[in-house]
C-alpha cells in the first residue's frame, strides 16, 4: 500500500492555489517539492536526488546547507534579528570590513541591498548623480535584473515585455569570439574590434553625456563569455579618458565563480563600482550590494544619496555574508573552483567537444562553463533558434528531461548547457555529472545536419 506524504502534498496544492511564480505561464509549469538539500545536491519529496549542476540560479557557491553558515545564522538570530539601515551594526560592518578587503584598489565603501537587480538600480544612480549625466551604455548580451531600472539595462528578450523603461540606457554589442559581430578571426582581433565598436557608440551617442558602462565581467546567463585578452582593460581606459565610471556587475561571476574573489580580479582591472549578490552567502538569506570606490564616496560626504532600502544591511544576511567569506578562507573554496575548472570542467568539456558534434564551442573560467550546441560546426548553426519557445525549443526541452530523468538538474539558456555547480563540489561529483551530459547529448547529436 502506498503511504501518501500529505505535507509534501499539501505543499504542492498550496503552491498550485497561491503561489505566483516568476518568469512563467501559471498553468503551464509543475514544480517538484524539494523536501532538502546538502552540499551538492538535493532532493524531492519522494527521495529523488538532483546534483545540482544549476547552483539554483547560479547562487549556491558554497553549496548547499552548510553547517557553519547555518550555524551562524541561528546564533545571530538569536543575538539580534533585526535593526534599521540608520543605525551601526556589528555584523553589517564586518561583512562590509571584509567585501572591502577583498575587492580591487580603493574600493572601500558597501552599501547593501537585498539582491543584485537593487545593486545595478543604485549603482547607476550613483553614477548619474556623480557624473551629472544621464545615459548608461550595457551590451545586448547582458542580465542585470528584472526591477524596474534592471530590465531595461539587460540585454536579452526579458527586457521586451517591460518597454517602454527609463530613459537614457543604450546598447551595444560586446566581444564573443564564437559569434562575432565583428568578422573577427582571432580573439585579439574581437577584443580590438568590439573596442572600435564601443568607441563609435560613444561617438554618436555623445561620450559628455555618458554616466557609465555597465558589465558582467564573464557574461554569466547569456552565455559564460570570458572577455578575450585586453578587452576589460581597454573598457577602462575608455572610460577613463572621457571620465566615464565603470560599472562591473559580478552578482553572477563573483565570489569564487570565475576563481578570484572578482571575476574583473583575473584581469587586474579596478572598476569604480562593482554590484554583487548571489556568491556573497549562497542566497542563504536576500542579500547583495555596491562596492563603491572612494572617488565616488567622496561624492556623498556632504551630498545627500538618494536611495535606501528597509532591510539594507540586514544583520541575518550580513552575518551569514561574515561566516561564508570566513568559510572560503578556511576551506581553500576559491583554490579548488581554480582546480575545478582547470583540472576537471576545461578538460571533460573539451572531451565531449571532440566526441559530439553537436557541441559548438565550449568556454569558461573557474566553475562558470558553456556548453554550446549546433545543428551544423560549419555554419555554426544553434540546435535552437534564438529565444525559442513552443516546439522550436522542444531539442532543449528534450535533453533537460533527459537530465532531470538522470538525476542531474541542469542550468540551460537557448543552446546551452551550463556547468555551473557550487564551487564545493568535489572532482568525483564533477565528473558524474559531466558523465550524464555526455549521454544526453547523443539526443542533440541526432538533430545534427551537418556533415
Amino acid at each position: 500500500m502506498t503511504v501518501l506524504d500529505t505535507r509534501a502534498s499539501q505543499a504542492l496544492a498550496n503552491d498550485r492555489a497561491h503561489v505566483f511564480h516568476s518568469w512563467s505561464a501559471q498553468s503551464l509549469i509543475s514544480p517538484i517539492v524539494v523536501a532538502g538539500a546538502e552540499g551538492s545536491w538535493f532532493w524531492d519529496e519522494d527521495g529523488k536526488r538532483y546534483l545540482d549542476f544549476s547552483s539554483q540560479l547560479v547562487n549556491v557557491n558554497i553549496g548547499h546547507q552548510h553547517p557553519k553558515l547555518v550555524a551562524a545564522i541561528q546564533e545571530q538570530a538569536a543575538r539580534l534579528c533585526t535593526i534599521a539601515p540608520i543605525h551601526a551594526n556589528d555584523a553589517r560592518s564586518e561583512a562590509a570590513r571584509l567585501i572591502v578587503e577583498r575587492a580591487p584598489g580603493d574600493l572601500n565603501m558597501v552599501f547593501f541591498t537585498n539582491g543584485g537587480a537593487e545593486a545595478t538600480e543604485n549603482a547607476i544612480r550613483m553614477a548619474r548623480l556623480h557624473t551629472g549625466r544621464h545615459k548608461v551604455l550595457t551590451t545586448y548580451r547582458s542580465y542585470h535584473g528584472a526591477t524596474g531600472g534592471a530590465i531595461q539595462l539587460t540585454g536579452d528578450p526579458r527586457r521586451w515585455p517591460s518597454e517602454p523603461g527609463i530613459p537614457g540606457v543604450v546598447k551595444f554589442w560586446g566581444p564573443y569570439p564564437y559569434r562575432s559581430q565583428f568578422h573577427s578571426e582571432d580573439d585579439i582581433q574581437e577584443s580590438q574590434r568590439a573596442l572600435q565598436h564601443l568607441r563609435d557608440t560613444l561617438m554618436v551617442e555623445g561620450p559628455q553625456t555618458v554616466a557609465a558602462i555597465m558589465l558582467e565581467s564573464v557574461v554569466g546567463t547569456n552565455g559564460i563569455l570570458v572577455p578575450p585578452p585586453g578587452y576589460l582593460e581597454g573598457v577602462r581606459s575608455i572610460c577613463d579618458e572621457y571620465g566615464i565610471v565603470l560599472i562591473a556587475d559580478e552578482v553572477m561571476s563573483g565570489f569564487g565563480r570565475c576563481g578570484q574573489w572578482f571575476a574583473i580580479q583575473n584581469w587586474d582591472v579596478t572598476p569604480d563600482l562593482i554590484c554583487f549578490a548571489k556568491g556573497v552567502n549562497s542566497g542563504y538569506l536576500p542579500l547583495g550590494g555596491v562596492i563603491i570606490s572612494q572617488r565616488i564616496a567622496d561624492t556623498f560626504r556632504e551630498r545627500q544619496f538618494p536611495g535606501g532600502l528597509t532591510y539594507s544591511g540586514h544583520p541575518l544576511a550580513c552575518a551569514s555574508a561574515v561566516a561564508s567569506i570566513n568559510i572560503f578562507e578556511e576551506e581553500g573554496i576559491i583554490d579548488h573552483a581554480r582546480h575545478l575548472g582547470r583540472d576537471i570542467i576545461g578538460p571533460e568539456l573539451q572531451k565531449l567537444k571532440d566526441k559530439h558534434p553537436s557541441v559548438g564551442d565550449v568556454r569558461g573560467i573557474g566553475v562558470f562553463w558553456a556548453i554550446e550546441l549546433v545543428k551544423d560546426r560549419a555554419t555554426r548553426e544553434p540546435l535552437v533558434p534564438f529565444n525559442a519557445a513552443g516546439e522550436a525549443n522542444a531539442p532543449m526541452v528534450e535533453l533537460i528531461g533527459a537530465c532531470k530523468a538522470r538525476g542531474l538538474w541542469p542550468f540551460t539558456h537557448f543552446n546551452r548547457i551550463h556547468v555551473v555547480p557550487p564551487l564545493t563540489t568535489t572532482d568525483e561529483e564533477m565528473r558524474q555529472g559531466i558523465a550524464i551530459i555526455d549521454e544526453v547529448l547523443e539526443l542533440a547529436d541526432k538533430r545534427y545536419t551537418g556533415k
